[in-house]
């Protein structure tokens, strides 16, 4: 009689399909994954210390350097925490290009997430195609901001740039070609059998244990919970959104809700740039002394900022809470333990999109 032995496999955290060093300890019966812990700390970075005591200037730099892949939505949170402080208001205008570039730095993230993940369960013609598509989305941003990772693009009281007629003809040009490819690329994974094959009904997260978990952003909305902090933003408001929910819970589910999302988010730039209100980019008003928690919608999910600020905006005390935090906890406590094949667990951890950068602050 064969006996089964208990083995631990460790993968990380130098991996051909992690973004970045993690490493995921699995406790195994046979190709059964029984349990998972995640060990971090590979890529430290301090940011959260650096910041302290130093003038809002330059902590409006460090944060969007907390992560290169959604760096604008650190900049905004942090800025919208100084202006609610400090009681400095922003113009329409400005308030609409601010969800311009987020949403497009959305788009790119989420382009990002899923070529990682086709990329994982070997589809890589797939994903080079979202790779490809996701410079379009990139250069997007460069033609607004004038650069395409660290942008800087949002001040207290408004943003750097204004959008000129000839840039937005361009852009919405670039968006008739970003929705023509991701709606191609969504079909093919949505209808391929090898894809079907290695997601659906994989590392599935139900409603409960997401709740458990504080699941945020797509992972807990494949999972039925329709929650998203850009419900509570008043241009959002303005723009009648409402999130988009699966209730699968798999792997599929998640990476489909991204291509959802990316047409939702072409959608609210379409809308922005057609609404765009005339008037001054620049609100004006000085940062000032103050206490508070400024959050936002990033890619991944609910990013927050807790900001204590002198009479100067030097910054005396900030700490932040990113959405890889509860992610990868519901991905290792709840996604992987009854995974049936270890080939399956490097797909169902970038399923969740953890952004080790972020996480490690």
């Amino acid at each position: 009689m064969k006996r089964v032995v208990d083995v631990s496999i460790p993968l990380g955290p130098v991996h051909p399909c992690w973004k970045e060093p993690a490493r995921v300890k699995c406790e195994t019966r046979g190709e059964k994954v029984l349990s998972a812990e995640v060990e971090l700390g590979y890529m430290k970075k301090g940011i959260e210390r650096i910041m302290r005591g130093r003038p809002w200037q330059e902590v409006m730099f460090l944060a969007e350097r907390v992560c290169g892949i959604c760096s604008v939505i650190h900049n905004m949170v942090f800025i919208e925490g100084m202006e609610a402080v400090s009681g400095i208001t922003v113009p329409d205008r400005a308030a609409y290009l601010r969800v311009v570039m987020n949403e497009l730095d959305r788009i790119q993230s989420h382009l990002l997430a899923n070529f990682s993940y086709c990329y994982t369960i070997e589809h890589e013609t797939l994903a080079m195609y979202l790779l490809n598509t996701r410079e379009r989305a990139m250069d997007c941003m460069e033609r607004i901001a004038g650069v395409r990772v660290n942008k800087a693009y949002m001040i207290p009281g408004g943003v750097r740039f204004d959008l000129r007629d000839t840039d937005r003809a361009l852009l919405l040009a670039d968006l008739a070609h970003l929705e023509d490819s991701v709606h191609r690329y969504g079909r093919m994974f949505d209808t391929g059998p090898l894809i079907a094959t290695r997601s659906k009904g994989v590392g599935i997260l139900m409603q409960e244990q997401a709740r458990i978990a504080r699941a945020v952003g797509p992972t807990a909305r494949a999972s039925g919970i329709a929650e998203d902090v850009r419900l509570t933003h008043p241009t959002y408001r303005k723009l009648a959104f409402t999130p988009i929910v699966r209730t699968e819970g798999d792997n599929h589910a998640r990476i489909m809700l991204r291509f959802d999302e990316i047409f939702q988010s072409l959608g609210l730039i379409r809308q922005c740039l057609h609404d765009l209100p005339a008037g001054p980019i620049r609100g004006g008003g000085t940062c000032g002394a103050g206490e508070t928690v400024s959050r936002g919608e990033a890619p991944r999910g609910e990013l927050s900022y807790f900001i204590r600020s002198d009479e100067y905006g030097r910054i005396l005390d900030i700490a932040i809470r990113t959405p890889s935090i509860p992610n990868i906890d519901a991905c290792t406590h709840h996604m992987l333990p009854g995974v049936t094949s270890l080939a399956d667990v490097t797909s169902v951890f970038v399923s969740a999109d953890p952004c080790i950068a972020c996480n490690e602050r």
